[in-house]
């Protein structure tokens, strides 16, 4: 039962939390072991926050989950793992963990509160209401990153947050996308709220966001704004490693067939995990090295 419990907290959906590092990257703080831990514990935070909405999640959802290829075998819809017990767990973990991040900052506990709120009135019912329901998941994102920020105490760009919740936006629906076409037929009996989307229209929200966010982080790496936080002028370099990244996630989503599960494409598709490792190392030379 342990090891079905640990299974339905989903460790690989975790890399989804390492935006909480963001903040911590973005303002120099590297070098300052204290924020360091600060941002560690905050990313431990949110992956138990997480953990906890992912039971509470399999428990409403298990109906549903049974009918899925590949859901059906998640412990609870399985039977492996008794609802009463993924219910306990994830209640244990949301309150037990939202008091740590009150201890941990006031702000991070107002965000962390704000998170789980707002995840589970998606559980319960936002995720049934056509277009907020990806406006939820994406806005899940956002507050990641504004808890990475938040617990350092220093200010946040709007730019920041702007680029985070476009890209969201693009990653969730791709993701719906991904589950119209591949459960064809039975995609309104998994998720009812399938039915109100088409390809197209998703084909269509995919293209907005995907100029959005392309557009949205050139303008950030340009502004004057940005270049005088950061003290460098270099960021554009990064662009190319983000129009790939987006590229690459298309290519899959498209000609693939993928796109379902972006944190399991991050650890498994190696051009794009090459291509945010090559991301990274370059944000952190310019903002560190050649400043």
């Amino acid at each position: 039962m342990f090891g079905a419990l640990v299974a339905s907290l989903r460790p690989r959906q975790w890399t989804k939390n390492l935006l909480v590092f963001a903040g911590l990257i973005f303002s120099q703080s590297l070098q300052q072991p204290a924020l360091v831990a600060r941002s560690a514990l905050a990313f431990v935070l949110f992956c138990l926050l997480s953990g906890g909405i992912y039971l509470i999640n399999d428990v409403m959802d298990a109906e549903r989950d049974r009918a899925h290829p590949r859901k059906r075998y998640r412990p609870v819809a399985s039977g492996r793992l008794p609802a009463r017990v993924a219910l306990a767990a994830g209640v244990a973990l949301l309150v037990g963990t939202s008091a740590v991040g009150f201890w941990l900052s006031a702000r991070f506990g107002v965000v962390a509160v704000g998170y789980v709120a707002l995840l589970t009135a998606y559980s319960i019912g936002l995720k049934h209401v056509v277009i907020v329901d990806t406006l939820v998941v994406a806005a899940g994102f956002v507050l990641r990153a504004l808890a990475g920020v938040v617990v350092l105490d220093i200010d946040f760009s709007h730019w920041f947050l702007l680029c985070t919740s476009l890209l969201a936006l693009f990653l969730t629906f791709g993701k719906r996308r991904h589950e119209l076409i591949a459960l064809e037929g039975g995609a309104a009996d998994h998720r009812p709220i399938l039915s109100e989307y088409s390809p197209q229209l998703l084909d269509q929200m995919i293209a907005v966001v995907t100029a959005s966010t392309l557009m949205a982080y050139a303008l950030y790496t340009v502004a004057p704004e940005t270049q005088a936080r950061l003290g460098t002028s270099l960021l554009p370099l990064t662009i190319p490693f983000v129009l790939y990244g987006i590229f690459r996630y298309l290519y899959l989503l498209y000609r693939r067939e993928l796109g379902g599960n972006p944190s399991e494409h991050l650890l498994t598709d190696r051009a794009l995990l090459l291509d945010i490792g090559l991301w990274g190392v370059t944000v952190v030379l310019i903002l560190y090295v050649a400043r």
